[in-house]
């Protein structure tokens, strides 16, 4: 927060407009409220309060990724949980995403936010691709696994992709019509089946439309996918898509929701690259805003855990490769049911959300969310 503005600071004037002076410094305000008094500092309170709408929406959209994460292993030979399979990877990393960018408006690459975008981004990438590798190597029986930070591997590509998506930010917040473009890029990436792989770069150019669009929408855009009409709206809209996806679950793979494959790879037409991405674009839009809908915007007991999805989301796939690795689900047929649907389902939604806990997030602040004020010049905010 900052003092009174300087522009009141001024020679002796006349006692007439002196008196009017204190009432125009009254009527100033800032973005946190009234400005504070001159000479004394604003609260602190103000310009850390969280908002608990999208911390509980974090939380939500951790949990959705968890569980469809541990699907994967149980839903062949089940329509119905292939169906919200599709479904709910649809929207899930899609809204993440979207928030991801929101919360990115600001990012001009100012020595703060660079140093922010290093700490909060860089090193856990780094941490974490080699912690995977190494998880890998020895739980998983890969010996040949090799640490590549060229190739992320699991969970650890949307570290990278914010990464990238963030650096470019600059550019899209200057472009004047960066949906459009995202998407034509996106479409692209779609169709193009020699494109490197280096980086994950098909899954991070074709959910780069997501990140773009968060960076254009403002509160009021939240505020209006909280009206009561679009959560009614939204109950058919999920109800239809559940039916739809039920229809082609038989019909159509899964590896198109992953965004990691162009069109040739996966055996179609290079034109049903462009379709698929226009179309599941619209789709994730919409349930992402019906998402959105029923999040709620007052304080709940889940609220504290949406500062620490970052763990969640990280260490979640150390539990569910884990119990791949050991042979739950091959030791255990029927957990390929509903009742074990049902069970995968709350044991991943429990574990993702001890792993967001305040404790959990304490623990691995040091490679989460490094100080690192070793690492960079003490006068670089004034630079």
């Amino acid at each position: 927060m900052f003092q009174a503005p300087n522009v009141f600071q001024r020679a002796t004037l006349p006692p007439a407009t002196r008196e009017s002076e204190p009432r125009r410094q009254a009527a100033v305000t800032t973005v946190d409220g009234p400005a504070p008094s001159p000479g004394r500092p604003a609260p602190v309170a103000a310009a850390k309060r969280r908002d608990a709408y999208f911390d509980n929406a974090k939380y939500l959209a951790i949990v959705l990724v968890a569980v469809a994460h541990s699907w994967v292993p149980v839903m062949e030979g089940s329509r119905a949980a292939r169906a919200l399979y599709m479904v709910t990877y649809t929207f899930h990393m899609p809204a993440f995403i979207i928030i991801s960018g929101y919360f990115s408006r600001s990012f001009d690459m100012s020595p703060a936010k660079a140093k922010r975008l290093i700490t909060g981004v860089a090193v856990p990438y780094v941490v974490f691709e080699t912690a995977y590798t190494l998880f890998r190597r020895y739980a998983g029986h890969e010996p040949d696994a090799a640490i590549s930070l060229t190739d992320p591997w699991y969970l650890a590509w949307f570290l990278i992709a914010l990464f990238i998506w963030r650096l470019t930010t600059p550019l899209w917040r200057s472009m004047r019509y960066p949906l459009t473009v995202s998407l034509v890029i996106a479409c692209l990436a779609s169709v193009t089946p020699g494109i490197t792989e280096h980086l994950d770069l098909p899954r991070v150019l074709q959910f780069l439309p997501f990140f773009v669009l968060g960076l254009q929408l403002k509160p009021e855009h939240f505020k209006l996918v909280q009206r009561r009409e679009v959560r009614l709206l939204s109950l058919p809209l999920f109800a239809g898509a559940l039916a739809l996806a039920y229809w082609v679950a038989p019909r159509l793979t899964t590896d198109w929701f992953l965004r990691d494959f162009s069109a040739q790879d996966l055996d179609a037409p290079w034109w049903a690259g462009v379709v698929m991405t226009l179309i599941l674009f619209g789709c994730a839009t919409l349930l992402t805003a019906g998402f959105l809908s029923w999040v709620p915007r007052r304080h709940m007991w889940f609220t504290v855990l949406g500062a620490g999805t970052i763990c969640g989301y990280l260490l979640h796939g150390f539990m569910v490769k884990g119990a791949e690795y050991s042979g739950v689900f091959d030791r255990n047929d029927w957990l390929i049911s509903p009742t074990g649907l049902v069970l995968v389902t709350v044991v991943a939604s429990t574990g993702v959300t001890l792993l967001c806990t305040p404790p959990v997030r304490r623990a691995l602040r040091c490679v989460t969310e490094p100080d690192m004020n070793w690492a960079f010049r003490r006068d670089s905010a004034k630079l």
